[in-house]
């Protein structure tokens, strides 16, 4: 229990698969814990609508409490500045302070590019890149303010990105630009608020969840027996550790995790180049180009290609 005693976190989109995981595996380690899920469908339809049942969140909150932990449930709607803000403030006027936010809310509204709506479009942008923004953007303030109080801030935002925001996926390309976004996002909050003692890293997880048993069911599939590496609870202990004191000094990285395994992504940098010194004639290009393409190293494959 004493790994993670005295830190409070913020797990979003917690009711269910990864988030719940998440939740019950930072309580286990002695963290004060908000369960914040608004109990949507798996493409975010029907908020709240539980037909008189104890909600997603407050059912991962009671679990907690039968195990001995401290929990709090939430039903902010993350992807709303106010709502984002009520969430954060909740932690900190029950338990006096924050130290972890893990932003893992999300849904899917799958399709080809081609045939992409709109309001689809801004439905998982909406969720999944303002729902990553506003939580941090209030808790950010939170711990700037404290730094400045001269209070001692050891904190950390773990955030949600995806294969298909680093890879690409077919049928997915809003929620793979959505997942890109979250990824650079981690990477300016890594530089922007060091200063302040918070270090920003994502997860790029894969598991057996509501979302993923649609799209990859074949992949998914539960084994009669032996090892699950699909379960969402193999993720969770790469988030309890990076929300421990002793990640303080690991910020700005990208973890694909799913099962016994653990890498690390090397995302978007320069590899190959020629500079000739002077402004290139676009006639010139083409065998330029075939250099350095060839040169360079052969991407990652979209998923589903």
């Amino acid at each position: 229990m004493s790994f993670l005693a005295g830190r409070v976190a913020i797990v979003t989109g917690a009711g269910r698969g990864l988030g719940r995981a998440h939740a019950l595996e930072l309580a286990r380690h002695g963290a004060r814990v908000v369960v914040n899920d608004l109990g949507v469908a798996r493409d975010g339809a029907n908020p709240g609508v539980n037909d008189g049942a104890a909600s997603p969140a407050d059912e991962v909150v009671a679990e907690i409490k039968a195990a001995g932990g401290d929990a709090l449930a939430s039903a902010d709607d993350v992807a709303d500045w106010t709502g984002a803000g009520r969430m954060i403030a909740s932690a900190i006027e029950r338990w006096g302070r924050l130290d972890v936010l893990v932003c893992n809310a999300g849904f899917l509204r799958d399709r080809m590019f081609v045939s992409s709506e709109e309001g689809e479009w801004d439905a998982v942008l909406r969720v999944h890149v303002k729902g990553h923004v506003a939580p941090a953007r209030h808790a950010a303030a939170h711990w700037r303010d404290a730094a400045k109080r001269g209070q001692p801030v050891d904190a950390r935002i773990i955030n949600t990105t995806s294969g298909a925001g680093l890879q690409g996926s077919i049928g997915q390309a809003a929620y793979a630009a959505a997942k890109g976004a979250i990824a650079s996002l981690t990477l300016v909050q890594a530089a922007e608020l060091a200063r302040y003692g918070v270090t920003a890293n994502a997860i790029a997880p894969a598991a057996r969840t509501r979302m993923t048993e649609a799209a990859f069911a074949e992949m998914m599939k539960k084994p009669d027996h032996g090892f699950d590496a699909m379960a969402p609870e193999n993720v969770s202990p790469l988030v309890a550790w990076l929300a421990s004191a002793e990640a303080r000094a690991v910020t700005g990285r990208v973890f694909d995790v799913s099962g016994g395994a653990i890498a690390v992504e090397d995302g978007w940098r320069p590899s190959a180049k020629i500079d000739r010194g002077a402004r290139w004639d676009a006639r010139e290009l083409g065998g330029v180009v075939k250099d350095l393409v060839s040169g360079a190293p052969v991407p990652a494959p979209v998923w589903g290609a």
